[in-house]
């Protein structure tokens, strides 16, 4: 069962992204993060399959987390969740360290997203 780690500073969005997960079956969620450095140190210790990432959030956004991830697991995809989708996709040009970027304001499609980079075993 693939495992995902969801960090975002907000514990509305991460209980809504955790919902989500638990309603598609195949999925565990190994961890929730509050701040991209929390993110990082929970990668380590659960290894997840897949990283959903906030692009704002405080300590480190997801950005610089994604890049920070990406050094450490290379082959883990990671998906920047985000309201400022216009911003992530012109900063996600020179930063390729996500594989995708999704839209909150379109929350369903997340687990579109996540099975098409996670299918489950």
């Amino acid at each position: 069962m693939p495992h995902v780690l969801i960090a975002d500073d907000s514990q509305h969005i991460r209980k809504m992204v955790s919902r989500l997960l638990q309603a598609e079956s195949g999925y565990d969620l190994c961890a929730e993060a509050e701040n991209g450095k929390e993110a990082i140190d929970l990668a380590l210790q659960c290894r997840p399959d897949l990283i959903i990432l906030d692009l704002s959030m405080p300590e480190m956004n997801g950005l610089q987390a994604a890049h920070e991830l990406k050094k450490l697991m290379p082959k883990v995809p990671i998906i920047l969740f985000t309201l400022h989708e216009e911003l992530a996709n012109h900063i996600a040009v020179v930063n390729m360290d996500v594989d995708r970027i999704v839209s909150k304001s379109e929350p369903s499609s997340l687990m579109g997203h996540v099975r098409s980079l996670v299918p489950t075993w």
